[in-house]
């Protein structure tokens, strides 16, 4: 979860500012429905009461589903047992039509009972340094492996932390774990992306979405930095595109990642002694999800100033994106954030998007997520 008041500005652009076309309600299916802080509902059945984000993921060996959350709570409101972070609830079957909610069926990691998935203490120096919590930024399973990328977070800043005023993202590190049992058990890899408690502030790879394995073999990912608070001073929330072979990176080799890079007046693919460029900037972004859906890839994020969540789409991940549109608004969720493609969407034009919402306080309503179908690319 990140944490942010919200704002006016201008919509994110790959070419510069754009002018975003009127705000699109979702077409058909759910159009808001909250998945958890509900009494009764099916998260409460599976031992989860409050949480936020609800990243979508494919659990290919089975043809189910998996939704990761962040911190989350067994009661309503924030209330009751904290359970940790991050969490799993999965579903044997998704309603890419929409006309029947994401519902869930079992819980991670045992027992019928949602628990925090990694093996660290919250508010503590596991090793790494003083870390308040690991936050979830996207999972994917491919070749029998499950990978959750996340950010441990040093500090969410605030009024009175100077940090709030200096443009510092308040990360520790980021990191990729895995499970080889479909997410019981995690494993970290060794290698660590230091975030801004560890001498790199604003770092790139903090935030990272999995946007699936392409027909020609590679594995595309993007990511940008992560900010507790949303300011992204330095960069405006700006993305970068690199890739890898699956088996290399489940070898955990990152030194063979390709990065999308601007050289000499063009754009090609480099190897890692050249870094990714930017393809992606101007306004302040905050979550982001990319995934190939159909043969389109499609994205959505989030525009802290704007307080709405955007989406575009591209043929290809190093083609030029459409122009963003905006889907959906503050004035349709409060106090919203995230915007999560669900990897079994209908369709580039008929997108499922998990959406967080947080009123800034602990212990009172709504600390959930919601479901809006039939959102275009």
């Amino acid at each position: 979860m990140l944490k942010a008041g919200l704002g006016m500005g201008i919509a994110l652009s790959g070419t510069g500012l754009v002018t975003a076309a009127p705000a699109t309600a979702a077409a058909a299916g759910q159009n808001g429905t909250p998945l958890c802080d509900n009494p009764g509902d099916s998260a409460s059945g599976q031992g989860l009461g409050s949480g936020d984000l609800c990243i979508p993921y494919h659990r290919e060996h089975d043809d189910t589903w998996g939704y990761v959350f962040g911190d989350s709570w067994r009661g309503i409101q924030q209330t009751g047992e904290y359970i940790g972070s991050p969490v799993i609830l999965n579903q044997d079957r998704f309603d890419a039509s929409g006309a029947a909610p994401i519902s869930f069926t079992w819980a991670m990691p045992t027992g019928g009972r949602a628990g925090q998935l990694f093996d660290y203490t919250h508010r503590a120096d596991n090793g790494y340094g003083f870390e308040i919590s690991r936050i979830p930024n996207d999972c994917i399973e491919f070749g029998g492996r499950t990978y959750l990328q996340y950010t441990s977070v040093h500090t969410w800043g605030g009024p009175d932390d100077p940090q709030w005023v200096d443009g510092h993202d308040g990360s520790l590190m980021s990191g990729v774990a895995y499970s080889d049992d479909y997410g019981v058990t995690w494993t970290d890899y060794d290698y660590h992306w230091d975030g801004d408690h560890r001498g790199v502030n604003q770092n790139m790879y903090g935030m990272w979405s999995f946007a699936g394995i392409d027909p020609d073999g590679w594995l595309y990912i993007y990511s940008k930095r992560w900010n507790g608070t949303h300011r992204n001073s330095a960069d405006g929330g700006a993305i970068q595109l690199f890739r890898y072979r699956p088996d290399d990176f489940r070898a955990g080799r990152f030194d063979l990642q390709q990065n999308w890079a601007y050289v000499n007046g063009s754009w090609t693919w480099t190897d890692a002694s050249t870094p990714p460029s930017v393809i992606l900037s101007g306004n302040n972004t905050g979550e982001f999800s990319v995934k190939r859906i159909g043969d389109t890839y499609c994205m959505s994020y989030f525009d802290v100033v704007l307080g709405t969540i955007f989406t575009r789409n591209a043929p290809r991940p190093d083609a030029p994106w459409s122009v963003p549109v905006p889907r959906i608004t503050g004035l349709q969720v409060p106090n919203l954030y995230g915007g999560y493609i669900h990897p079994g969407s209908a369709g580039a034009n008929s997108l499922t998007l998990i959406v967080s919402q947080w009123n800034g306080a602990q212990n009172a309503p709504p600390y959930w997520v919601r479901q809006f179908d039939g959102i275009p690319a």
